[in-house]
């Protein structure tokens, strides 16, 4: 189009496109042994099933429709309209007459406000994600699925190998990562983008296709105009997947021996054992702990990672003091007595946490670290940071919960204000209303929320999963006491 747009996205009809292989319907049979190792599942799922409209999530979503329905579930289909396109909003509701004539309960999650003028796809694909986890988080669906599939699992690890990726990276996408609000499930991986046109054919489901998806202007985009070679990126993403499976076995055991991730939203970690650990696996338990506590949804980049390891010992320095190091807005810090070994306190930076938010009805997270749950009580309350003012009033009552918690987290914990006077701070057990003057009554029982540290970035993640021929038993795997999610 003249003005820069992209052409308006096609629908397609179920026949067979120029060029294309015919691939092979996926029947119900081999769905169920697709899904049989992201499990478990409830004796009646409920699957939310993120859908676009084009053929790769239709087939999913038709797919997984009939599976869950044996069993007495369902599926909830959610598409994204991100508004960039004047076509997106009509091409979402035609997703949903599609799946309201089979049936299938549809709604349509749109990307408001002003989008940013660079690094377009990279928000465009975090707003998704939040929109879709926070859909699973109000409906109380713990499976969020999507239709990723061979060939953008071959694009994924092209990506990352030109980007400088390591093991982690190389192994592409994890078929389930665990979200703060649900399980991200990939079941197609091993699946071809023909046999998904097929299954479509065979279910007589137009689609939808964007051309975005083929823009020069985007790395993908460039890819699938210039052509991967599948075979041999997929053989390599699958031994750097077996890789990662060890690497994250390790990691689940480092985690388990040497850390305590506190539920006020930080960490401590048994310096000496750090150091011991074989370097991939420090530099990841060191790199999960920094997300964690730092509130942030992805890994920081490995050269900060090193950086951050290589210092530490200079903590411990006479001439160190109060030193405090940083990484992805966490801080590292030496913590005092505990005894003879050392131990690195790990918390959120005071200066780069979030602005508060106000409560709602639905739910809300604050600072990608704590969830509060629905809150319906009368008058208007925002969660933020305690701040190092209120800090030190609340230092002055002595609270035997406030003593325990190391003083440079004291900041950082969330507290509950109304009006902009501290009424709460949950994880104190503690709550006046106000605190400036000194009176007033206590904020009655079974009004202040209860919070929950659910980091967006989780410490040790679930085993990764090679291909399903590999044989693992997974849920021997994911059943090990050793996992912390």
């Amino acid at each position: 189009m003249g003005d820069g747009r992209p052409p308006p996205a096609s629908f397609a009809n179920p026949g067979m496109e120029p060029g294309e292989s015919r691939g092979v319907a996926i029947d119900d049979a081999w769905f169920a042994r697709l899904l049989a190792p992201l499990g478990p599942f409830e004796s009646a799922p409920a699957l939310a099933i993120g859908v676009s409209g084009g053929r790769d999530s239709l087939a999913l979503t038709l797919l997984a429709d009939r599976w869950a329905r044996a069993r007495g579930g369902r599926v909830e289909a959610l598409t994204v309209d991100h508004a960039l396109r004047p076509e997106s909003a009509a091409e979402a509701a035609q997703v949903g007459r599609w799946l309201a004539a089979r049936g299938i309960s549809h709604t349509i999650l749109t990307w408001a406000g002003p989008k940013p003028a660079t690094g377009l796809q990279a928000a465009a694909r975090q707003a998704r994600y939040d929109l879709l986890a926070a859909a699973c988080r109000a409906r109380g669906i713990l499976h969020l699925c999507l239709a990723h599939h061979r060939e953008d699992q071959a694009e994924t690890v092209a990506l990352r190998r030109a980007g400088g990726s390591g093991v982690e990276g190389l192994a592409g996408m994890a078929a389930v990562r665990a979200l703060a609000d649900a399980r991200l499930l990939r079941p197609l991986l091993t699946v071809s983008r023909a046999d998904l046109g097929a299954t479509c054919r065979a279910f007589g489901q137009p689609w939808i296709d964007d051309p975005s998806n083929l823009m020069e202007r985007y790395a993908r985009g460039r890819l699938r105009r210039q052509g991967v070679p599948l075979d041999e990126l997929l053989a390599q993403a699958a031994e750097a997947g077996r890789a990662r499976s060890l690497l994250e076995a390790d990691l689940a055991d480092a985690v388990a021996r040497h850390v305590l991730l506190a539920p006020e939203g930080y960490a401590v970690v048994e310096a000496d054992a750090l150091g011991a650990l074989p370097r991939p696996v420090a530099l990841r338990l060191l790199a999960g702990l920094a997300a964690a506590v730092g509130g942030q949804p992805y890994l920081p980049p490995p050269q900060g990672t090193q950086r951050l390891l290589a210092a530490l010992p200079g903590l411990w320095a006479p001439e160190a003091g109060a030193l405090a190091l940083t990484l992805a807005g966490a801080q590292a810090r030496r913590l005092a007595g505990g005894g003879d070994g050392r131990r690195l306190l790990l918390l959120r930076q005071a200066g780069r946490m979030a602005p508060p938010v106000p409560l709602t009805p639905a739910g809300d997270r604050w600072d990608g670290r704590f969830h509060a749950p629905g809150y319906a009580g009368e008058g208007v309350l925002t969660l933020g940071a305690l701040g190092t003012a209120d800090a030190r009033r609340l230092a002055a009552l002595d609270l035997p919960a406030l003593v325990r918690i190391p003083k440079a987290v004291w900041p950082t914990l969330p507290a509950l204000r109304r009006d902009g006077w501290l009424v709460a701070v949950p994880h104190l057990a503690w709550a006046v209303e106000p605190l400036s003057t000194g009176e007033g009554a206590p904020v009655a029982a079974g009004t202040v929320p209860r919070l929950a540290f659910r980091p967006l970035s989780p410490l040790a993640p679930p085993p990764f999963l090679p291909p399903m021929e590999a044989g693992l038993d997974v849920m021997a795997v994911v059943s090990d006491a050793r996992v912390i999610i």
